[in-house]
Parts: C-alpha cells; sequence; structure tokens
C-alpha cells in the first residue's frame, strides 16, 4: 500500500529543503540549535550587523529572536532594509524578519508613581502625622528630595512631568476643563512635544497608565475620539483609570484604554483604589510571564487624594483610632515642622511661616460643632491618603515578589500640587456645590452628612485650614504658583542598583520637567530629534540624574531658573532667590470678581539660600534684584506661551471651546446612547431648552430614563416611573426640584420638557459680572400638548454639573439624580423614537450691555 503520494511527497521535499536552506543560514552565523532567547526561540551568540534602523542588532540578522537597540533620533524607527532572498518560490527563497526594538542592555524598568492634591507636610516621610510607609520604603531605600516643585494644578503638573516640557508649552497653562482659545491654553499637547511614554514605547519598552487621566481635551473625551490625547494615543501601550480632573472612587467614569468598563455594578464596597492596583499587578504579572526580561514603564496616578475623599471603612476606622487631628490645625502645624526639623527635610534655620489669621481663624476661636465637623474631614482625607499609600505599597511589592525591584527605578511624588483649599471655609459634602458657588452651612453638614462622610453618599472635601495646615512650613495651597505651599512636592526615588546613598536627603531645587529627562539618562535613551516626521522641541527640563551619586550630594542644582504661573498668579525662580506675585485671591474663592489686569500684581521677593520657608519679603531691601527677576520673568512668559495672563478661575469652566456641540442648539436621539462626557455634551445651564421625547410606552406602563446628564451630586433626569412622566433638578444634592405628571397609558405619546431662564446668561461674564448665571426660571411638563405640572425654580445651577457622569439616553450610568425614584441603569422599558433637544441662549439687548459696561466702572472705581 502505497502510504505518501507523490504530490505529498513533492510537498515534503521542498519543506525539507526549505528548512534546511533556514538552518544553514542560521550555521554560518554561528546560530547554535540549541541556544534559546527570553522568548524561547533561538538566538545567536554573537553580535550582527548595523542595521538600517541606525542601530546595532543582536543575534543572527533575520532571525526570529534578533533584537536591536536603536539610536533613537527619529521614532519609530525607520523600517528596517530586508536581507533575505526572494524568488519566484518560497523554496528557492530565504526569510529575514526585521529585528524585535529592545532598549539598551540593562536598562531599568520605571515605576512612576504620583499622588493627588497632597502638600509637602501631609506624608509621615516629609514630617506628617499621615502614615505612609510605602513612600517611608521608597525614601529609606534610596533618596529623599525636599525642593521639588510642581505647577499648582493638576493637568498643567501632569503634562510638565509625561513631557518634559513647561506646562504652558504643552498647552496646559490650566486644568482641561478650563481650556482656552490660546496656545498655552488650548489643553493639547502638540506633535512636536512626545511624551516620556512615546518615546519609551517606541526604544521597547511595554508602557501603561494607570489612575487619573488629566490630559486628554474634555473636548475630545467622547466615544467619538479623537483618540490621540488619550493615554493609548499618547504612547502607552495600556490604560486602565478614569478620564478628567477627580472621579467619584465608589462609581467612577472608568475607562480601559477607550471603552467605558463598569466592574462595580452589582459589588458593594468595591472602591477604584484597590481594583486599580489589582489591576495594575495582574498587568505586571501578565507581562512578565510573557517575557521576563523585558522592561516595563508603569505610570501610577490614583485619585486620591483629590477630592471626592473615598477611603474604605476599614481605613477610616484606622485612622479615626489615632485621634491624630483632636488637638486643631493650629497644633497640626506646630507638630509637623517639628517632625520636619527632626527628620532633616527642612533646615535647622527654617521658619514656620504664619498662620494668616486675617483669612482663617485659629482652632480655639472655633465652635464645638465646627471642631466636630472639621476633625471628621481631617480624619477621612487622612485615611484617604493612607488608603491610597497603602495600595501603591502592594504594586511596589509586586515588582519586589517578581524579583526585580533592584533593577526598577522608583520615582514616587507625593501630589501633584499643594493641599487644596476647594473645600472652602467649612468643608463641603459636594465639592460639585463649591464649583457652583454653593457654601453649605456647619449646622447642615452635621444633620444629614456627617455619618455619611467618606461614603458614596457624598463627594467631600474639607475646610481649608486643614489643607493651610497640610502644607507645613509653608504658606498657601493648591492653585497658588507664587508661593511653595501651592508648589512644594515631597519626592523619593529609589533605583536599588545605582542609588548607594540610601536613606540620602537631596535639596537642590527640581521641578516635574526634570523627571522626563532623568529617565531618558537613567535607561541610556536618547531624545528623539523626529517623531512620527515631525521635528521636536527639546525637552525643557534638566535631568536630575546627577544628584543619585553621594559625591553629588551637596552640589549646586543643575535647575538655574523656572517661572511658575496659575490663574494669573504667578513667580520666577533663579538661582537661590524667588520674585513671587502677592496672592490676590484666596483659592478657596472661585466665584468672586476677578482681577483683569494680573500682569500688574505687585510683587515680593525671596532670598531662599537664607529663607528656606519663603517667609521674609525681601523686596524693599533688593529693588535691583527684583526689577532683574520680574525682567526675567517676562521672558520667560513670552518663552513659553504663558500669555496672555488670566486670573478667571470658575468662569473659565464655562469658556466656548471647541467640541460636538459648538455652534450647535437643536440634538436628536433616535437610539439609546450612554457616556457622553461634559466637555461633548449639549450644556443646558443659564439658557432656556425644550427637551421633547417621542416615545412608545408598552403594555404595564412605562418606566424607565428618557434622558439624563449629570448624578447624585448635581445634574437633571427626565423618565418615567411607574407610567407618571418625571422631569427631576439635583440641586447639588442639598434641594430636589420635581415636575410629576399623572400616569401615561400605553402607546405612542410626545412628552415634553420646556424651561424657561430668567436670567441674561453667560454673556455677562465677558463684563465680570455674574449676575446672568444661575437665574431662576420656569419649567412646564407637557403630555402630548397638554400641561401636567408647572414650577418655578428660584435658583439654578450657574457653572457646571457632576463632571466625573455623562448625558445618557435610555439608561442612566454611575449614580442616578434621585435614589428615591430609581437605582441606575435603570434602563427605558419602552421604545424611544426620538428625543430633541433644544437650547434658547439669551442674548444681550444694547441697553443690557451699557448696564453692564457701567457697573464694571464702578466696581474698578471701587477696588
Amino acid at each position: 500500500m502505497q502510504l505518501v503520494s507523490a504530490p505529498e511527497k513533492r510537498f515534503i521535499f521542498l519543506l525539507l529543503r526549505r528548512t534546511l536552506a533556514a538552518l544553514s543560514i542560521a550555521a554560518l552565523a554561528g546560530f547554535p540549535a540549541h541556544a534559546q532567547s527570553r522568548s524561547g526561540v533561538p538566538h545567536a551568540q554573537r553580535r550582527g550587523a548595523e542595521s538600517s534602523g541606525g542601530g546595532v542588532i543582536e543575534g543572527a540578522p533575520g532571525s526570529p529572536s534578533a533584537t536591536i537597540t536603536i539610536k533613537g533620533d527619529q521614532l519609530p524607527a525607520p523600517p528596517f532594509k530586508f536581507g533575505g532572498k526572494i524568488q519566484k518560490n518560497a523554496a528557492q527563497s530565504t526569510p529575514y524578519w526585521p529585528p524585535r526594538i529592545e532598549p539598551p542592555k540593562g536598562a531599568p524598568n520605571v515605576l512612576l508613581i504620583m499622588t493627588d492634591d497632597s502638600g509637602f507636610g501631609v506624608p509621615s516621610t516629609f514630617g506628617g502625622v499621615v502614615p505612609t510607609p510605602s513612600l517611608d520604603r521608597i525614601a529609606q531605600n534610596g533618596l529623599r528630595y525636599t525642593n521639588f516643585n510642581s505647577t499648582a494644578l493638576c493637568s498643567p503638573t501632569r503634562a510638565a512631568l509625561i513631557t518634559g516640557r513647561n506646562h504652558h508649552s504643552v498647552g496646559f497653562g490650566v486644568v482641561a476643563e478650563q481650556a482656552t482659545g490660546y496656545p498655552g491654553y488650548d489643553s493639547i499637547i502638540p506633535d512636536n512635544k512626545a511624551t516620556i511614554g512615546r518615546i519609551l514605547k517606541e526604544s521597547g519598552y511595554r508602557t501603561s497608565w494607570f489612575g487619573k487621566d488629566h490630559n486628554t481635551p474634555a473636548f475630545y473625551a467622547s466615544q467619538d475620539g479623537p483618540f490621540d490625547q488619550w493615554p493609548t494615543g499618547m504612547g502607552f501601550d495600556y490604560f486602565y483609570g478614569f478620564v478628567g480632573g477627580d472621579s467619584n472612587q465608589w462609581a467612577p467614569n472608568l475607562f480601559r484604554n477607550t471603552t467605558q468598563i463598569y466592574p462595580f455594578l452589582g459589588k458593594p464596597g468595591w472602591n477604584l483604589t484597590t481594583a486599580m492596583a489589582d489591576d495594575a499587578i495582574a498587568y505586571l504579572n501578565r507581562i512578565n510571564a510573557l517575557a521576563p526580561e523585558q522592561p516595563f514603564f508603569l505610570y501610577y496616578v490614583p485619585g486620591g487624594t483629590h477630592a471626592p475623599h473615598h477611603p474604605t471603612p476599614e481605613w477610616v476606622k484606622k485612622i479615626g483610632d489615632l485621634h491624630l487631628f483632636d488637638k486643631g490645625w493650629n497644633a497640626l502645624r506646630d507638630q509637623i515642622f517639628e517632625n520636619q526639623k527632626k527628620l532633616g527635610v527642612i533646615p535647622e534655620t527654617a521658619k514656620l511661616t504664619a498662620w494668616p489669621h486675617d483669612l482663617l481663624k485659629n482652632w480655639d476661636e472655633l465652635t464645638p460643632d465646627e471642631k466636630k465637623l472639621y476633625i471628621k474631614q481631617a480624619e477621612i482625607f487622612a485615611a484617604y491618603a493612607a488608603y491610597t499609600d497603602h495600595e501603591i505599597g502592594r504594586v511596589i511589592q509586586a515588582v519586589d515578589d517578581m524579583g526585580k525591584l533592584d533593577n526598577t527605578l522608583i520615582i514616587y511624588i507625593n501630589g501633584d500640587n499643594g493641599t487644596s483649599a476647594e473645600g472652602q471655609l467649612h468643608g463641603t459634602p459636594n465639592e460639585v456645590a463649591m464649583f457652583n458657588g454653593v457654601q453649605v452651612p456647619v449646622e447642615e453638614q452635621l444633620k444629614y452628612f456627617y455619618d455619611k462622610w467618606g461614603t458614596d453618599q457624598t463627594y467631600p472635601h474639607m475646610a481649608v485650614g486643614w489643607a493651610w495646615a497640610f502644607d507645613t512650613p509653608f504658606s498657601w495651597t493648591k492653585q497658588i504658583a507664587s508661593h511653595f505651599g501651592g508648589v512644594r512636592q515631597g519626592m523619593a526615588i529609589s533605583w536599588p542598583k545605582v542609588i548607594a546613598d540610601k536613606g540620602g536627603v537631596r535639596n537642590q531645587f527640581h521641578h516635574m520637567i526634570d523627571i522626563a529627562p532623568t529617565i531618558l539618562e537613567a535607561t541610556h535613551i536618547a531624545e528623539p530629534k523626529s517623531v512620527d516626521g515631525v521635528t521636536q522641541s527639546p525637552m525643557e527640563g534638566v535631568s536630575l540624574f546627577y544628584t543619585f551619586d553621594a559625591k553629588n550630594a551637596e552640589s549646586p542644582s543643575r535647575h538655574k531658573t523656572q517661572y511658575f504661573e496659575m490663574l494669573g498668579d504667578h513667580a520666577i525662580y533663579h538661582d537661590g532667590w524667588i520674585a513671587s506675585t502677592k496672592v490676590m485671591r484666596p483659592p478657596w474663592d472661585v466665584m468672586g470678581r476677578v482681577s483683569q489686569d494680573p500682569a500688574n500684581f505687585p510683587w515680593e521677593l525671596y532670598d531662599l539660600k537664607n529663607d528656606w520657608t519663603q517667609s521674609d519679603n525681601v523686596a524693599a531691601k533688593h529693588p535691583e534684584k527684583l526689577k532683574e527677576l520680574e525682567k526675567l520673568f517676562w521672558r520667560e512668559a513670552r518663552k513659553y506661551q504663558v500669555l496672555p495672563l488670566d486670573a478667571t478661575v470658575a468662569t473659565r469652566l464655562v469658556t466656548p471651546r471647541p467640541s460636538l456641540t459648538a455652534g450647535r442648539t437643536v440634538f436628536t436621539w433616535t437610539q439609546p446612547m450612554t457616556g457622553t462626557p461634559n466637555g461633548n455634551a449639549p450644556f443646558i445651564l443659564d439658557a432656556s431648552y425644550t427637551i421633547k421625547a417621542e416615545v412608545d410606552i408598552p403594555q404595564g406602563g412605562g418606566d424607565g430614563m428618557l434622558i439624563t446628564q449629570g448624578g447624585r451630586f448635581g445634574g437633571y433626569g427626565f423618565y418615567l416611573l411607574k407610567g407618571k412622566p418625571v422631569f427631576t433638578w439635583n440641586l447639588v444634592d442639598l434641594k430636589r426640584q420635581r415636575w410629576v405628571g399623572d400616569q401615561i397609558p400605553p402607546g405612542r405619546h410626545t412628552i415634553e420638557f420646556d424651561f424657561n431662564y430668567e436670567g441674561l446668561g453667560l454673556a455677562t461674564l465677558a463684563f465680570n459680572n455674574i449676575s446672568g448665571i444661575g437665574r431662576s426660571g420656569v419649567g412646564v411638563l407637557k403630555v402630548d400638548g397638554e400641561l401636567v405640572a408647572e414650577a418655578k425654580m428660584e435658583r439654578t445651577l450657574p457653572l457646571i454639573l457632576q463632571w466625573d457622569e455623562s448625558l445618557d439616553i435610555g439608561s442612566d450610568t454611575l449614580t442616578g439624580v434621585d435614589d428615591a425614584d430609581y437605582q441606575p441603569p435603570f434602563a427605558f422599558n419602552g421604545k424611544i423614537e426620538k428625543i430633541t433637544l433644544t437650547v434658547d441662549r439669551p442674548k444681550l439687548t444694547p441697553a443690557d450691555e451699557k448696564m453692564l459696561m457701567e457697573a464694571d466702572r464702578n466696581n474698578k472705581a471701587s477696588e
């Protein structure tokens, strides 16, 4: 019996011939069949030839295991020249694989960690009372940096961190949600300033981003993209986190890459802080199992301790049992200051800056109710800080468990700016209220929110006094770029293989823009000259790699000059001196009248070589030095796109900017759709509007959401509840205004809500006047053209809905606008034929404009 046919014999012969040909090429290249690479395939034992990509190939050129370390001046690397042979038939041809790009031999893993809204005096590592053993671990195994600085606000600091350029240079002069149409403020990182993630990825690293993404423009954050300014478009292979300034940690707007996910559904007690660490550890183990020697770059930026302060009950109890804050904020400052001197993170000669008694009460001046509430607020904040550090420690331990800690560069930055004062004077159970200019009285906080503080029923922030104390020994807080309370961040760096001076302290002046250059120097990867064919603008930071050597412990800083600017407040550091503008607006006042002339803010001068804490203004003693530095500031401001200066704050949230809705007044949906973020959703505040829903109600009655935007802490919902039409305005969880009609029978119906706004609208802001926003209006609910409910709403939300929620059609994601009515997803059980939203914005008359100009003149005259 013939077992193999003639055609089969021919096929086997050709296959053997092709295999032998390949083996002979490998043998000629010194390619032993028994040698194995890190991926389990044979590799060569000698260095190969230089490639067309400009690097040197390791292994047999053309073999599946060949690798290359590229020169990196051009990214991505140019296509590699095919080195095999192609004939008409594969049997006479020779295959040739392009080499796999790898980082330089011995390049470290990089774990870049940064927490949120945490000042210099928060962690135990820098004298704080909040236990942060994970940050302590990095400091004890490496170096502690005492003179490291941020930009004073979230998005700008993060843009500087990942690009190595000043925040205005990359379009982030302010947070993404406040972008304006100037190059330094448009929230778009330009193509000529590639991120550190992109550079490392193209150089062979596995790159990932976990946590807060505050560098995607608000108008790019929808399912429509574009996605080039998302983490996956900025050089990060994998993203697990939320988009925006902050997020509810119990029910976050969470994304895996660019897809929104809801892992918390049906899981009471789920918290993003833990889930994020779980996902990062799983990611590290996954890539380690696939390629154990593959270097990684992991950017880990949790939401803690930005509001909302959402620790788990376990951590609330742990911190509460310590009674850290019973003596109040003045005593806390003294304690932190004493700890800092003992630790050596401030000089023995340093002075504690003065308490701002003209702005904030001393602790002993407070009522018993105030003390009770404020202690609770501080304990929840501290629990969140300790909880965040603990979960960071789990990620660090995962690296250790894989045996990779020795050659991992860990950079752990405490805070992207100083501690936040945005909780206002009394704190708030709902940060959304603060950004709408609403202050919740102490008695109401105690009555309605005290026992819920930090749970999913609150979106809390603490009182200003604590924020000031947590920035000890400096003055001021987040938002203030001119004083170190807003910009001084404790940082620890470890790299056991390289840093021998374990437990050392470094006092050299450095800035967020210095981290990317440091990583490049540590990894021996060149800064590219071209990315995607676009010539790159050089990084503006200065590597602090030199400080890793104990011989340079006392060396002068190589970062000589640095400007600061945020929301009009500005400063210039140069070689041990800083000229700072006087703080003209307390950072907790986000709604008040603002100066239209920040370019002429008065200056102060500090000699930092003799005044570490910026406590002694010596402008009168050194007028020539002040003039020199002022001139230097304007030179730097022009160089780095800082102009024009703008001192507006919350009102900048409603600045017109590009979006899917820009220029439109009519919006239509014909099927369910969820997840449209605020930056791309129709803006109905401070305007009249009509929402018309054409629906088919099923037998048994209609139930479910038609359209909603926002959630538990601020927003609106239009829905059917057990057959009845309901329109609810959630006024920052302090009041709910409802319009309710009678039960609607099955069949096709048109349900309509009309709102007639009675104010002048957003246009008054152009006259530095907020009188047009947040005004009253009359709402009317109709069914098939018949009025079923009418009510006046005396006050409306002026500026923003809950920002981490979205506009949803046909159901409600994350949290609902009224827990008493329904729980998400509350999908509509009928059929939506069409929902139409029409917005009618007020227009100023000539008489209105004349009145506003006169009011502006009078205000200026009274200043």
